[in-house]
């Protein structure tokens, strides 16, 4: 028995050993915050605008770009900055609602113009002008499209860009899907017209980077003409820092590598995950009653899907759908109301593809059992 427990004190030493010498909590923490010194964050914010300006025909400076806490703080940025008494803004229906709700509190009206789902989504550009006045002080265009899985193309964005310049409005491109497009138009980012049109580019390390959580975006300036060099705009940006929390320093110090050290196979593997898992969802969706997909994703990690409730009984509408499709086959989508478009769904394909094929399949049991004579 004194052998056992000299054996056992032995084993707890060297797992304390193990413990002190290589992964641990501490360990881990002391390894990140190694990166971290006072100049960190202009370390980041340089970082980010040599990242943006690559895909741009000018170059950002620090002073064009802020780091936010995730890209929902950007869009608060974006919204307190514009707003003023009287002041209405421009956003896609179906969008993200969380434009609707930052409006709010900043006391700006919305007016919303209608993205086209036979055109891929495009922005109505027809409503766009009858909806501004001399009070619209922006439009926001998503890009690559949430919740449709849209990516615009070059000419459609120069359009918006001109059309913005004539109404003399500033763009606000929530780029948070950034760069995720696989289908035949590329990413184009909203700030390459930054010449023509004053453009707040917003985005985040959560969605290219497959971190949601972490936390970090940037709210950005792309302004080359210096529009936004205006005094009382500068102080304005300044003051909402001042005033809030940005991102955690630990996950700051995460960002050189992951700007710098992520490798183009990375993005690749994501991407062909994407396209994979977005054609099984439009073929699928497609296959199943009362379910209709206009248009197929080439980016993003959502689609949005038509009810036709005449070909189903017993459901009254979107959200119906989605309580009766939790209840019976324990399958969660997002009832096209909460973005802007009743009776239609909204379905992220963001998933394993074993995963996604299982939960596609439940939806069409469901939908096969509401069919029915209808």
């Amino acid at each position: 028995m004194e052998n056992g427990l000299k054996e056992r004190k032995n084993s707890i030493k060297e797992i304390d050993n193990e413990a002190n010498s290589g992964i641990s909590i501490k360990g881990i923490l002391s390894l990140v915050t190694s990166n971290i010194d006072e100049n960190n964050g202009k370390r980041v914010i340089k970082l980010v605008a040599d990242y943006l300006s690559q895909d741009f025909p000018y170059e950002l400076g620090s002073d064009d770009v802020y780091l936010t806490s995730g890209c929902t703080q950007a869009i608060d940025v974006a919204l307190t900055t514009l707003a003023r008494p009287g002041a209405n803004i421009l956003l896609p229906r179906p969008g993200f609602p969380i434009y609707e709700l930052c409006a709010s509190f900043r006391n700006l009206e919305v007016r919303h113009f209608n993205l086209i789902p036979d055109k891929g989504w495009e922005v109505d550009l027809d409503a766009v002008k009858a909806l501004a006045d001399h009070n619209t002080v922006a439009i926001v265009i998503i890009n690559p499209g949430n919740p449709c899985g849209n990516v615009y193309s070059h000419g459609h964005l120069e359009k918006i860009a001109e059309l913005a310049k004539t109404l003399g409005i500033v763009v606000i491109a929530d780029e948070v899907y950034g760069h995720l497009a696989f289908g035949d138009n590329p990413f184009v980012p909203m700030g390459i017209f930054g010449s023509m049109v004053p453009v707040f580019t917003l985005g985040s390390l959560s969605k290219r980077w497959i971190v949601p959580g972490w936390r970090l975006g940037w709210f950005v300036t792309c302004d080359p003409n210096g529009m936004f060099k205006n005094p009382k705009i500068i102080e304005r940006i300044k003051k909402y820092f001042d005033i809030s929390s940005g991102p955690a320093t630990i996950i700051q110090a995460a960002v050189p590598q992951i700007l710098e050290l992520t490798e183009e196979e990375f993005f690749r593997e994501v991407l062909n995950l994407l396209k994979q898992t977005a054609n099984i969802c439009y073929e699928k969706v497609n296959e199943t009653p009362g379910l209709a997909c206009h248009y197929k994703p080439e980016g993003s990690m959502a689609v949005m899907v038509k009810l036709n409730l005449s070909q189903l009984e017993d459901i009254s509408d979107d959200i119906d759908f989605a309580f009766k499709l939790a209840k019976e086959e324990s399958v969660i989508i997002l009832p096209g109301v909460t973005v802007g478009l009743k009776n239609w769904i909204r379905i992220t394909f963001a998933a394993e593809p074993s995963s996604l094929i299982e939960g596609l399949e439940r939806i069409n049991s469901f939908c096969q059992r509401h069919a029915g004579d209808a």
